[in-house]
């Protein structure tokens, strides 16, 4: 049996463009189009991990201009066998503080016009995919597992509610998902997780905590900037960095045949 180009698959997030020292930059062609940059391949002991900044180099592709079905599409060609997914997020509950993580385990999509199925005609017969728990038990156990190993502030399971961006949540918006009860919000897991879940691909999300969206009633707390959100990620990459290399091997053996 051929050994697959990679084992596990990361997308990059705001503030992190670069994961892997050592690597060697490959170029997959898609079907479906260009995906957001070359994806570079390391090995961290015997695992190949892809890396592929879901932004582009120096975040030139806002989140309703990626192109998910590629940037997916090109990890199954790749052959990995689980796929990470750190993001940043705005917390809209006050017991989840920037900083944290919450390993998700469901979202609410509230994009529009994006690409979102690799199913556009049903020519082979219908293809409806079950998306009722759309994460991956195994991996978000695994997720929270090692970030606690490593002394890191983790919740274990959350809603994040996906929005088109680029711009922040108006302050009712902010009101009326957290009314909902959901504990986040964020601008890129959808489409993302779904195509993961079409493609058969085991996917968890990580949220890094920047921000409290627009503020939450009651709390004294300014509402988001983007230069908040950068410089927060950026002063917590190297943890994130630390876990992701930490749980890629992990998942490897998690999903090995």
């Amino acid at each position: 049996m051929t050994r697959p180009a990679a084992d596990v698959g990361i997308f990059g997030g705001s503030g992190l463009y670069e994961l892997l020292a050592g690597s060697e930059e490959v170029e997959v062609d898609s079907p479906w189009g260009e995906a957001s940059a070359r994806v570079t391949i390391a090995t961290v002991g015997t695992t190949r991990v892809a890396f592929l900044p879901r932004h582009g180099p120096e975040h030139r592709l806002p989140p309703h201009r990626v192109n998910y079905r590629a940037n997916v599409d090109v990890m199954r060609r790749l052959g990995v066998r689980a796929i990470l997914s750190p993001f940043a997020a705005g917390s809209l509950q006050p017991e989840i503080r920037p900083g944290d993580l919450v390993v998700v385990d469901q979202f609410v999509d509230r994009t529009s016009g994006r690409a979102d199925t690799f199913h556009d005609s049903f020519d082979d017969g219908p293809k409806h995919a079950s998306l009722a728990d759309p994460y991956d038990l195994r991996l978000r156990a695994l997720v929270v597992g090692v970030a606690r190993e490593l002394g890191q502030t983790v919740h274990d399971g959350g809603t994040v509610v996906v929005v088109n961006g680029p711009r922040f949540s108006t302050r009712a918006e902010s009101q009326w998902f957290r009314a909902a009860g959901w504990q986040l919000v964020n601008m890129t897991q959808y489409p993302e997780v779904a195509l993961a879940c079409e493609a058969g691909i085991p996917v968890a999300g990580i949220a890094l905590v920047t921000d409290y969206d627009a503020g939450i009633e009651g709390h004294d707390h300014d509402p988001v900037s983007q230069e908040a959100v950068f410089a927060l990620f950026e002063a917590n990459v190297a943890r994130l960095r630390a876990l992701l290399l930490e749980i890629a091997p992990r998942a490897a053996r998690l999903g090995a045949p």
